[in-house]
């Protein structure tokens, strides 16, 4: 017999914890100092120009070395991905008080955002061209190379019991993956979701955009270069790492103690149905109308809007467009702090989040760094080009991605 849960016994859904390791920190503090002083981390890769790149530029970001965290055994069947999202991970569980003794008596799940795996797969191809044998590849090479690497790897290495797939949605993945585990926490399915991003930063995963020239060029220096909503923008710069959410019932949070941060109010979601890469300006707009229906405020009362705006002149144009459509005149503050960080891509939607909690946590609105000439659109959105010290009680985030998915979420402070 189907059982429908009715909306009055929907659970309220709660972010306990948050990690992330990015081209601007390795950590929580670091990228909140970042934030506030609107602090690059792009760099030159001179790699990628005799790689065949027609743009060097992009964020920074090390492979962790997890040899003192992992056996080797953990270790084989981890790509870059995966490292990058296993530090998140480790700090996220433990902003949360979750341990491993609590991991094993709780059905914890596990939902991340990621659409690709390139390094791991031509690593794998180039040795079995080489050696002529498929053996020699590795017992690791699968569980590298496959899409939904860091859910199998995660779940294994942390024994969780609970739901388990990968979100792949274009640079939108990681904010899915936290509206999906609202989704299912929300309607009682489960109780605790670890959820986010992450996005490998190699010379492979990124020179098939190079090749379709959305890269910024031309830029002497690399701080300079990601300009969202800027007239003087030529495109975007492309970063990644990871970035971690443990999201949970408010009855799970504070039967445990946990530390709430915040409130996940709504998710909306939209499709353009048109060009596969061009954005456009009704989709995002119904996907922040929908966010804003299911958390059931009015449009005046979201604080601050967190822009996907990666910096390419069509895609900017289009969501300032949006945001004016469903705010209006005298809407909330806008930033994007991809200015910094460059586009996180698969991470981006996840990261986002994570750095307006922060701002959040810390009552300041980060900048638009390199925003000195604001476009037409853009012009008439209430835009932040320097660090504002100001309360957020209540913010939406933004996140579009090709084949034109959207994702919107508006998550409100806790008192």
């Amino acid at each position: 017999m189907a059982v429908f849960i009715l909306k009055k016994d929907m659970k309220r859904v709660v972010i306990t914890g948050m990690g992330i390791y990015s081209c601007i920190g390795k950590n929580l503090s670091e990228v909140k100092e970042s934030l506030y002083n609107g602090t690059s981390g792009i760099v030159f890769d001179e790699e990628r120009i005799s790689f065949g790149y027609r743009s060097s530029l992009t964020g920074k970001v090390e492979e962790p070395d997890l040899k003192n965290l992992l056996s080797r055994r953990e270790r084989i069947s981890m790509g870059e991905e995966a490292s990058y999202a296993y530090v998140a991970t480790l700090e996220a569980l433990e902003y949360a008080k979750i341990d491993a003794a609590f991991l094993a008596k709780n059905e914890v799940g596990i939902l991340y955002g990621n659409d690709s795996t390139a390094k791991s797969v031509i690593e794998s191809v180039d040795k079995i061209r080489e050696k002529k044998d498929t053996t020699l590849v590795g017992s690791g090479a699968i569980f590298k190379a496959m899409n939904s690497t860091v859910t199998m790897n995660l779940s294994t290495i942390f024994k969780l019991t609970g739901v388990n797939f990968t979100i792949s949605a274009a640079c939108a993945s990681g904010s899915h993956a936290i509206g999906m585990a609202y989704q299912l926490i929300k309607s009682g399915l489960q109780d605790c979701i670890i959820c986010g991003g992450v996005q490998e930063i190699n010379k492979w995963a990124m020179g098939s955009f190079d090749g379709l020239g959305v890269f910024a060029t031309q830029i002497e220096d690399p701080t300079k270069a990601s300009r969202p909503f800027d007239k003087d923008r030529n495109g975007l710069v492309p970063s990644g790492g990871a970035a971690t959410l443990v999201v949970e019932s408010y009855e799970s949070a504070v039967k445990r103690g946990a530390p709430i941060i915040a409130e996940i109010l709504g998710y909306g979601f939209s499709s353009n149905g048109e060009h596969i890469s061009t954005p456009n300006v009704d989709g995002p707009s119904i996907a922040m109308r929908k966010a804003l229906e299911q958390a059931a405020i009015d449009p005046k009362d979201i604080d601050y809007v967190n822009a996907h705006a990666t910096s390419t002149p069509v895609g900017d144009a289009n969501e300032a467009k949006a945001i004016f459509e469903v705010f209006g005149e005298n809407g909330p503050y806008v930033s994007a702090t991809k200015s910094m960080t460059g586009h996180e891509c698969w991470m981006a939607g996840a990261s986002e989040v994570i750095y307006s909690l922060l701002m959040m946590q810390h009552s300041f609105i980060a900048p638009t760094i390199n925003l000195e000439n604001p476009d037409e659109d853009a012009s008439k959105l209430n835009l932040v080009n320097k660090t504002l010290d100001k309360k957020i009680d209540v913010f939406l985030s933004n996140s579009f991605g090709f084949g034109g998915t959207n994702s919107a979420l508006i998550i409100k402070k806790m008192p």
